[in-house]
Order: C-alpha cells, then structure tokens, then sequence
C-alpha cells in the first residue's frame, strides 16, 4: 500500500482529494489539524506521532523533522544502500506529500498582527517535507497546490502512479512556493530589523494574467501582482471591457501614481506614461471638465483615473470621446450603466487604501535591477522659499504647488504649464529644457493662454534661457529646484520680468542635478520656487 502524507493550511478541497486517495489505496498520514479535520470526515488517517514514534512537541514546532519522514521521502528506490539502511532503520516509504505551509503572508497582512504572531506562522517543518520530496520527484508526488489535486487523481487512475513529467513540473513548483515563501518572510524581517540596503534581496510576485504580447506583438508578456497596496493596477478590479494590454497597464500605473498624489478631486489623463491633462476642482465633474479642457486632443485614446466616485453627469460627458480606460474608486450604478454601452472601454476600480505604500520601487536594466524609495513626498508651501523681489498671489501659489506635483510624473526634461487648476501645456522627455518648455509654451499659446500662465519644472535652471522664452509666451511665476551655481542668472532674469519665482527646500520629483537644500536660498524672486 502507498502512502501519503498530508498537513495543509489550505483545506480547500482536501476531503473529496483525501477520498480519492483512499480509494486508490493509499494509506494517509497527517498532523494536527489537518488530522483532525480528516477524522471529522470519518476517514481513516495515521498521526505523525505513530510514524516516527516520537510525540509532537514544541506546541508543533517539531513533529515532522524525523529520518523516518524524511528518510521516506529522499531514499533512492533502485539504490540497493538506501534500501538496505530504510530496512536496518525500520522507515518505510512516503509516496506523496500534499503540504502548504502556514499562513505567513495572511498573517502579516491582518490589522493587529504582533511579531510574535509573525514569528509563529513561519513554518519549518512543511517546507522542509516539500523539498525533501520535490528533490526526490523521480519516486515521490508532491503537492502544494489544490489546484492539482484533480491532476493527480486522474493521472493515478489512469496509470497507476502520475507520470514523471507531472512529478517534475509539480516539483519546480514547489520550488517555486518556498522560495516565494522564504522571501516574504525575508522582506518582513528585513523590515523589521529596519534594514534598507540589504546584501541581496529576493522579489516573489504571483501571476495576475497572461497577456496577449507586450510592447510590442512580437514580444511574450504576463502581469504578476506584488503584496496588496491601494493605488496598484496589479489589485485594480476590472468591471468592463476587453483585455488589458501591457502598455495599457504601464500607462494606468503612471496615472494611479500622480492621482495619488492629491486630496482634493482629480482627474488625470495619461497618454504613453505622460500627463496630458490633470485638473482639480470642487467636485470630480469640474475636475473632469478641467482634466479634458487641458488637452482636448492627446486625451483621446487615453487612460483616465479619478480618486472620487464617478457620478452620472461625469460619466455621460467621457463617454462622448474615445478612452481606453477608467480608473476610479467606484462607479454610480447609473455612470456605469451608461459607460458600459461602450463594448470594449474598460472600467476598473481601484483601492484608495495607501497603508502600504511605505514600500520600493524596482527598475530593471540590463543584468541588474535599481531599488529606491516610492516617492511619496508632497510638497507644501512650508517647504518653499520666495526669492524674487516681486511676491506670488495666493491663487499663484495653489496653482504653482499644483504645477509641480503634476510636473513631478512627467519625464524629464519636463515643464508643466498651469493655469486656473489645470494643465494647459505640457512638455516631456526632451535633450534639453529649453525644448521642453517650447513644447508646453506653444501648446498653451495654440489654446488661447498668453498670459497669467505658471511654469513648473522639474530641476533647476543652469541658463536663463527659460526664463526669458517663459516671458514671452505669458508666464508670469515659475517653481523650479533650485540648485545651479547660476541660479542668480535666472533670478535676476525674473527680477527684470517682474516673474516671481519660487525655491522649494526638498528635492521634488525626477530632476536631474543637485538639489539646493543645504545651501543658502537667494533672496529677490518672487513666483519662483526652487527645491
């Protein structure tokens, strides 16, 4: 008779499994509840302890850790020494072993959750068994998934035992399910003991879908989904619409990124990881009108995200243009009624929960990976300085914070143009910032904007070139990281232009050079701001 040996966590689908089992003539061996739990359902089930012939100590910290389980997994069964030791011993074979281990990652995730909870859910024994069988996979099934349990059932009963290319695709799944298992135990300790430049880290993500090509068709893609966090497409539920795409997923994730970043209501448009139109308002209908008025042709085929429920008003205006996605919170059952007419939009909720956020970011390159903080920081006024003769308004100010919060998401070389609490220009991603700015200027000025227009950019000023291009199109204050050794030059510059220009004490977004926090701040430019 063969045996196997079960204790899982997940007892989803165990009895109906363990029946089969049965009826193929295993004999079962188990622990603890998992015992427990097949006694309940009137089966027949050996304890560990009559195995090993060794209680289950330590609260059932060790009960499994025994050469006669382990001995049982690992022998070679067409090698005449293992057999005779297995014989001298007194330990007879393990056939299977179906195990998940404890529930760690559950655990961490639950409001509440001591160290010494932590602590107790990493399981030993459980990952120890499924290596020891996984190794030895040529002789032994391994399980660790119910998602298997119909494959091994059915290839039993057709053959007898489940063929070999079953046994190792399982076992590089087990591999798999502790290593996933180890490094969030690792990342949770790593935490704990306050490190933040380890030797070496292990990322573990568990697949969300597999996608139809990525960013190009000739390319294969899959979107794997991290620990559970608010603002993440990777825990965004879609509600409607066809499939998403890769780059429909980078381009959401670049819009959930800067709504994140407000507190009053936002709507935010993105075109290929770019704002195109951000605006502010009220309620999320003037933010809506305000987002759309920004860039009423970049926004089509866009992807929009909100951080307020989307009303009925709201949602029969975007359904009047083209967009590939709509992110928000949650949908009026009437918004969606009338957004879902539109067959292949997809609409999608999304968790505003920022509890987790305090986590990192990863960008792969060629052979390695960059960690870095997520960029949670938001600026206040507190944080900046005027340095201009000539002293911003109050509605400069708003707009100007506004400005660099949006400016802080736009590839650089960047500049945002703002006026009245949206977006009228923006420029991204060129050699150089005088191009950059041009970009956003002639944008604002083919819109009707030629005066009364802020400029916020994402890294100092080295010339006074964009100072005196600004002028000429209407800017009339400007926030920028200060940090150039010839941050007079533009100073002056805007002195000249009655510009007032503000100096932010943080770093703020992706700006390139250095940030001017522990140098003294120049005095005499009013609108501009400079970090």
């Amino acid at each position: 008779m063969k045996r196997a040996l079960v204790s899982v966590s997940n007892k989803e689908n165990l009895i109906p499994f363990v029946k089969e089992l049965i009826n193929l003539e295993y004999q079962i061996i188990s622990t603890g509840g998992t015992k427990k739990l097949i006694e309940n359902a009137g089966l027949p089930v050996i304890g560990i302890s009559e195995v090993t012939g060794f209680p289950e100590i330590m609260d059932g910290r060790v009960k499994t850790l025994h050469p006669k389980v382990h001995g049982g997994l690992l022998s070679l069964r067409d090698n005449p020494k293992h057999l005779a030791e297995m014989s001298a011993n007194h330990i007879e074979f393990i056939d299977m072993v179906v195990v998940n281990p404890y529930p760690f990652k559950q655990t961490i995730e639950k409001e509440g959750t001591t160290f010494a909870d932590a602590i107790e859910n990493i399981d030993i024994g459980g990952p120890s068994m499924l290596r020891s069988a996984a190794k030895n996979h040529k002789f032994v099934t391994v399980v660790c998934d119910s998602q298997d349990y119909n494959t091994v059932i059915e290839e039993i009963k057709a053959n007898g035992d489940t063929t070999l290319e079953t046994r190792t695709r399982l076992a590089a799944k087990v591999f798999r399910h502790p290593a996933s298992y180890d490094a969030t135990i690792a990342e949770y300790l790593t935490h704990q003991a306050q490190e933040t430049d380890p030797e070496s880290i292990t990322l573990t993500f568990q697949k969300k879908q597999s996608l139809r090509y990525g960013e190009n068709p000739h390319q294969q893609a899959s979107f794997y989904a991290g620990k559970k966090q608010g603002y993440s497409m990777a825990w965004a539920k879609q509600l409607h619409g066809k499939e998403l795409s890769y780059n429909n997923i980078q381009d959401a994730d670049a819009t959930l990124n800067i709504v994140k970043d407000f507190d009053e209501p936002v709507v935010v448009a993105v075109k290929h990881k770019n704002p195109c139109g951000v605006g502010i308002g009220k309620n999320i209908h003037e933010a809506w009108q305000r987002c759309y008025e920004a860039d009423k042709v970049s926004i089509f085929g866009g992807i929009v995200a909100t951080n307020q429920e989307i009303d009925e008003q709201t949602a029969e205006e975007m359904k009047s243009i083209f967009l590939e996605i709509i992110l928000a919170p949650s949908f009026k059952e009437k918004a969606f009624e009338i957004l879902s007419t539109k067959k292949n939009i997809r609409l999608m909720t999304y968790d505003l929960d920022c509890k987790q956020q305090e986590s990192k970011m990863f960008i792969s390159v060629n052979g390695g990976l960059l960690m870095q903080n997520l960029d949670n920081y938001k600026e206040t006024l507190e944080d900046c300085k005027v340095v201009t003769e000539k002293q911003p308004t109050q509605e400069e100010l708003a707009d100007m914070l506004f400005g660099m919060k949006v400016c802080k998401h736009v590839k650089s070389n960047a500049i945002t143009l703002v006026k009245d609490k949206k977006t009228i220009g923006v420029g991204a991603g060129q050699m150089n910032r005088v191009g950059a700015a041009l970009i956003a200027l002639e944008q604002a000025k083919n819109a009707g904007y030629t005066d009364g227009i802020i400029l916020a950019s994402d890294a100092f000023f080295p010339f006074d070139d964009v100072v005196k291009l600004a002028q000429q199109y209407g800017v009339t204050a400007i926030i920028q990281p200060g940090g150039s050794v010839r941050d007079e030059d533009s100073i002056k510059a805007c002195n000249d232009a009655g510009i007032p220009p503000l100096r932010s004490a943080a770093p703020i977004g992706r700006a390139y050079g250095a940030w001017a926090q522990n140098r003294p701040l120049p005095h005499g430019c009013a609108d501009l701001f400079f970090a």
